[in-house]
């Protein structure tokens, strides 16, 4: 028994070596390269141009809150492009979206278009000879931020890495000619735009043209030559097996093909927004506008330094809130110090209303251990408190519109808040640890009075039928509990434990709740 007990010792510590060697190819030979900020673009120079807007100053906003449409506004964008597309995201995936979003990239490209991508290793280390593919075309470059080593497994690495590889790019960001950009939510795959047939990530992104447009540019930018942003020629040193390349370029077009009836292409071909997108007739709201981005010296020094915190600049928009704000999160871990900080603007008389998944809508359970253990305290400060209705989903809220597609399952993962109806906060920040303190992260903030009083009349309007809201008070033996109003089974319901859940799934949270790892979620 000694001598197998040894055995696995020495196997495990080997093992732990192999994951500390992860080798990483040099870099300081990439190439640097930068936007270009002196592009004619028809179409865009003349949505920017006729709107009626006073001042250069001003950046003009658009909300894409339906799958569909934030397909169609990317594609778009991609089809006008003149000169330059640079596009950075969390995960690309290769489904149905991810494929179609490849293949207008490719269809600029092959028009001329320098493009860029930048993507975050979290989700790409089965897909490199792919990336590879994608990389040999020759206006195409694809970088990968923070990889990992590709000569070792990646678990090992997170365990000997823990602290750098577990800390992620979770930046989204779509630019065009430094001239129109999205900012929001978003990752591409099926999930984010209305196609999982499984699960439907309830997002929000916005469409702005301006000045926000090239300060996108400028922090695009500042990550692909940034030393921890590797071209993929460089990471994948492998040879392409040119045959094999053949092949798989085949597949693609053949899955491409069989996607031409889509309802994303056929919303591309006649959607109202695609023919006023291309006819430069889209209707912005105007205003101030400022990205906020994290640098990506965040992933190289201390956890917790404010100094790398864009949240650090947000928080005088909540500080001097004097009404109501309003917040959209799907991972939502406030932490001592932000119920505190919530509790104060309750005593100053400020209304708050604060969305998230409940515990059956959310796809991280663990984040939801974390938000659990605050929910009472928030609540006894006055604020107020709505989970997502998982099964209020696509075919109750989608009915109204053309085009729409089913899913059985709903998951909020829009990140935004609205301060006083005036000031609004889109981007991919989540209010949690992890996003403030971990991970890198970006978003805009813009003062469109209009926009802002949509976006909370909206919330009014649904958030009935779209949430349960919870309630803290006394049961018949004087504790305080926990209640869930909102409707099951299309009739309004009072529950007093967690809604579609399993006496095992809330056993599991209630322990994981007493795990110390709030700083990782």
């Amino acid at each position: 028994m000694r001598k197998r007990t040894t055995v696995k010792l020495l196997l495990l510590a080997a093992m732990l070596v192999l994951g500390g060697c992860a080798v990483l190819p040099e870099n300081s030979n990439r190439n640097i390269t930068t936007a270009y900020t002196s592009v004619s673009n028809p179409i865009l120079d003349e949505l920017y141009a006729s709107a009626p807007r006073q001042g250069d100053d001003l950046s003009g906003f658009l909300l894409l809150d339906y799958g569909l449409d934030a397909f169609v506004a990317r594609a778009v964008l991609a089809q006008v492009a003149r000169r330059s597309i640079d596009t950075q995201y969390y995960m690309i995936h290769g489904d149905a979206v991810g494929s179609l979003f490849i293949d207008q990239l490719l269809q600029a490209a092959n028009r001329g278009v320098r493009v860029r991508v930048l993507l975050d290793d979290i989700n790409e280390g089965d897909r490199d000879f792919d990336i590879a593919i994608f990389d040999m075309h020759p206006n195409v470059e694809v970088r990968i931020f923070n990889p990992f080593g590709r000569n070792v497994g990646r678990l090992w690495q997170y365990v000997t890495g823990f602290g750098r590889q577990t800390r992620r790019a979770h930046n989204k960001s779509f630019t065009v000619d430094a001239k129109a950009t999205i900012l929001g939510g978003r990752n591409i795959g099926d999930e984010y735009f209305s196609h999982d047939p499984e699960l439907d990530f309830q997002d929000l992104d916005v469409l702005a043209i301006g000045p926000v447009a090239r300060e996108t540019s400028d922090a695009f930018d500042m990550y692909w030559n940034h030393e921890l942003s590797y071209p993929a020629s460089v990471l994948f040193d492998e040879d392409i097996d040119k045959a094999e390349a053949e092949r798989r370029e085949e597949d693609f077009r053949k899955k491409i093909n069989g996607l031409k009836r889509s309802p994303y292409l056929q919303r591309l071909k006649n959607s109202d927004l695609a023919v006023k997108m291309r006819s430069g007739k889209i209707h912005f709201e105007w205003g101030p506008g400022r990205v906020y981005v994290d640098p990506p010296d965040k992933l190289l020094n201390r956890v917790g330094d404010q100094s790398y915190q864009m949240f650090t600049d947000l928080l005088p928009y909540l500080r001097n809130a004097r009404e109501e704000i309003v917040i959209f999160s799907p991972y939502f871990v406030p932490g001592k110090e932000g119920v505190a900080f919530l509790k104060n603007l309750r005593e100053k008389g400020v209304r708050i209303k604060i969305l998230t998944n409940s515990l059956s809508s959310t796809d991280v359970s663990i984040v939801h251990a974390g938000y659990s253990r605050y929910r009472e305290d928030l609540l006894r400060a006055g604020v107020e408190l709505w989970e997502l209705n998982k099964t209020t989903s696509l075919e109750e809220r989608k009915a109204r519109r053309e085009g729409r597609i089913g899913s059985s399952k709903s998951s909020l993962h829009a990140k935004a808040f609205v301060v006083d109806r005036k000031f609004v906060f889109i981007g991919s920040l989540n209010l949690d640890q992890r996003s403030v303190s971990q991970n890198t992260e970006i978003g805009v903030l813009f003062e469109t009075p209009r926009l802002a009083r949509k976006i909370v009349d909206e919330f009014d309007q649904n958030i009935e039928d779209a949430a349960f809201r919870l309630e803290l008070k006394p049961d018949e033996y004087g504790q305080d509990r926990l209640y869930w109003h909102g409707l099951v089974n299309g009739n309004q319901t009072t529950l007093d434990h967690e809604p579609y859940t399993s006496f095992f799934k809330r056993l599991g949270i209630g322990l994981m709740k007493w795990l110390p790892i709030e700083s990782q979620i």
